[in-house]
């Protein structure tokens, strides 16, 4: 049957080179985003509304395994989800997603120096996880700044 799961995968539909999702569905689409994944650290890989919703990536490797896709929040999602944010919200949205790149200044000192984590809790503190440096968290924070935030990208809305 159907899964009614709300998960990141659908931030791809808006991000993508050539979006799937356009005008107000789109702005729909982010607004569950905002709501329920969303997070100073990137975006939660299930919904806390979800029975199985795991907050903390912590125990053994089954239980680290078992919060991996279950609500652990992925860095590099703040990518496409800025990309997403910049098409849908022009100026506002490269305001947010300024606001968003900025938040991760803090975490450069926070687990390995000068660099991004992997994956992070999906609570506050939103303690990082995973590998220290992560190559594509910090690769799509760096695109999604240059691209959509303080390059040319972004100019207009949906």
């Amino acid at each position: 049957g159907p899964d009614w799961a709300i998960r990141p995968n659908q931030i791809f539909a808006l991000s993508l080179p050539f979006p799937l999702v356009e005008g107000e569905r789109a702005r729909r689409v982010l607004s569950v985003i905002d709501e329920h994944l969303l997070t100073p650290r990137g975006l939660r890989s299930l919904a806390p509304s979800d029975p199985a919703y795991c907050a903390r990536y912590a125990g053994g490797p089954w239980e680290r395994d078992s919060a991996y896709h279950q609500g652990t929040v992925w860095g590099w999602l703040i990518g496409p989800y800025i990309t997403a944010l910049c098409r849908c919200h022009g100026r506002v949205g490269r305001q947010r997603g300024r606001a968003l790149l900025d938040g991760f200044v803090a975490h450069l000192n926070e687990a390995g120096l000068g660099t991004v984590s992997e994956i992070f809790d999906a609570e506050p503190p939103f303690a990082p996880r995973g590998c220290i440096a992560q190559a594509w968290s910090v690769a799509e924070l760096l695109r999604a700044g240059v691209e959509d935030v303080y390059g040319k990208g972004g100019e207009d809305d949906v």
